[in-house]
């Protein structure tokens, strides 16, 4: 008898990943990547971020076969599929489901002023009492730059989507958001508990280009035949659950409370805390959306602080200034050879566009310090993973004075957070205990699948199979160094804004 096994999708910008797991006991059977190195994201001017949905759709395709040939076809069933998708990214269909122009992606700057003129005009009261946010350049700010200057794709278009709304409609032929996902481009209102109507309404924006909403856990379309003949799956399947990567990772962390955290540290490096108020910051430097599990009865946040430039850094410094003659492994017992503080050199990682914990100004990144006698690049590898926990740092303190409290972090066991350099700096500079589990996006995708097609009976069994694997703890000395550096950094960092 097959097994019955869990697909989920994780839509990165760096890449697509793929997972299969166990339904019955949530240990992972298969996992894949495509492409294996990081996706390109297009600038056609400075400060724009795009990618072209077909993209993420091909390495879909490719993850998925490369997937399941690691395992025998008729051994395994596939009882339900979800999808953890890249927040905040503006895809445009029209009537055809053809994309009328590549996807706006999250890390764009493009709408910046749209969205700080809306919040002047639409008023702080509205904006943060209504909406948590300021719609700085979420999706609702992107689609009116397509409006005001791409009118002749403005007036084609049928529906607007995030990303993960496009997977989903690829493998169903049907256009479905959440109300999570509108909450991440600033169209729902909290207060009202319905679509954002001045927002919209202030945009000039058409209110049927938003698709129908469906729960996020829950029966949202089936694999159609044509998609499952191209991912050698069979036809069917149901895809049960979708949410933003951050949400995501929440899920897959077993963080849906609230006074649970949760991190990761991907392209971009994400604190998302759980809070069942309505709470936010009043200059929009971190910002509130729906939960997973937020229900007019359990209207649980999600609080998202958000570092555009913490992977996507280190990347740049392993391909460009170290020709990729060192691999991440390499990177990291290189950085262990350097004290704490880099002896002098100062990183700050804020090249990936308008920074919202910086009130969405873009000060490139930098390094600092450097004397041409003394560092080398042992130096600047530790340089930068310091100054990605600094980052994240100065943005806990932010949520911390709105109110989220928190002694605890869990985090995945991937990325950045494989880096015992960079693990020991995050611990200390932000003197929280760290939890390190087995799990990632696309295996939170997964067991999100599992709770929106019922085959698990209640939250606690859809976390069987996820592990805690290593745990660390702030200790006074180290503690006290690190936040010494921290300081010095950070009246660096505030003269430069």
């Amino acid at each position: 008898m097959p097994q019955k096994l869990l697909l989920g999708y994780d839509i990165g910008s760096s890449s697509i990943k793929a997972s299969l797991i166990n339904a019955d006991t949530g240990e992972l059977v298969s996992a894949a990547i495509s492409p294996v190195q990081e996706m390109k994201i297009e600038s056609p001017q400075s400060g724009w971020a795009e990618q072209h949905p077909e993209t993420w759709w091909q390495h879909v395709i490719t993850a998925t076969k490369v997937m399941t040939r690691k395992i025998f076809p008729e051994s395994f069933e596939v009882a339900g599929i979800g999808i953890s998708y890249q927040m905040h990214g503006l895809v445009i269909v029209d009537k055809n489901h053809d994309v009328l122009y590549p996807s706006i992606i999250w890390c764009d700057s493009r709408a910046v002023d749209l969205g700080n003129d809306a919040f002047l005009k639409l008023g702080s009261q509205y904006c943060l009492g209504n909406c948590l946010n300021s719609p700085g350049n979420f999706t609702a700010s992107k689609l009116k730059w397509v409006k005001d200057n791409l009118p002749d794709i403005y007036s084609k278009i049928y529906k607007i989507m995030l990303p993960g709304d496009y997977i989903a409609m690829k493998l169903t032929n049907e256009i479905h958001t959440t109300i999570s996902g509108l909450s991440e481009g600033i169209f729902w209102d909290f207060e009202k508990k319905d679509l954002a109507e001045k927002v919209i309404s202030y945009y000039g924006l058409n209110k049927d280009f938003l698709s129908d909403i469906t729960p996020t856990f829950s029966l949202q379309g089936k694999l159609t035949k044509e998609a499952a003949v191209e991912l050698g799956l069979e036809p069917g399947i149901p895809i049960a659950y979708r949410a933003g990567d951050q949400p995501n990772n929440a899920l897959s962390l077993n963080v849906l409370n609230p006074g649970e955290i949760a991190a990761t540290a991907g392209t971009s490096g994400v604190i998302y805390g759980v809070t069942n108020k309505n709470i936010y910051d009043d200059d929009s430097r971190v910002n509130t959306f729906a939960h997973v599990n937020y229900s007019q009865d359990k209207p649980n946040n999600g609080v998202l602080l958000c570092i555009n430039g913490t992977g996507i850094q280190y990347s740049w410094l392993k391909q460009n200034i170290l020709d990729n003659r060192y691999s991440y492994n390499d990177m990291n017992k290189i950085a262990s050879n350097v004290a704490i503080g880099s002896d002098g050199v100062m990183c700050f990682p804020f090249g990936n566009g308008a920074e919202r914990v910086l009130k969405n100004k873009d000060i490139n990144a930098r390094f600092s310090g450097i004397n041409f006698n003394v560092h080398n690049k042992n130096h600047l590898i530790r340089a930068a993973q310091e100054g990605i926990a600094f980052a994240f740092r100065y943005g806990l303190d932010i949520m911390k004075n709105i109110g989220i409290d928190f002694n605890i972090i869990r985090a995945g066991d991937s990325n950045l957070f494989q880096s015992e350099v960079f693990r020991e700096a995050f611990v200390n500079t932000c003197n929280v205990n760290l939890e390190i589990y087995n799990t990632d996006g696309s295996q939170g995708a997964a067991r999100g699948a599992g709770i929106g097609t019922g085959y698990y009976a209640s939250e606690k069994e859809a976390f069987r199979g996820l592990k805690r694997i290593n745990e660390l703890q702030p200790d006074k000395e180290s503690v006290d160094k690190y936040n010494s550096v921290y300081e010095a950094w950070k009246k660096e960092l505030l003269n430069l804004l």
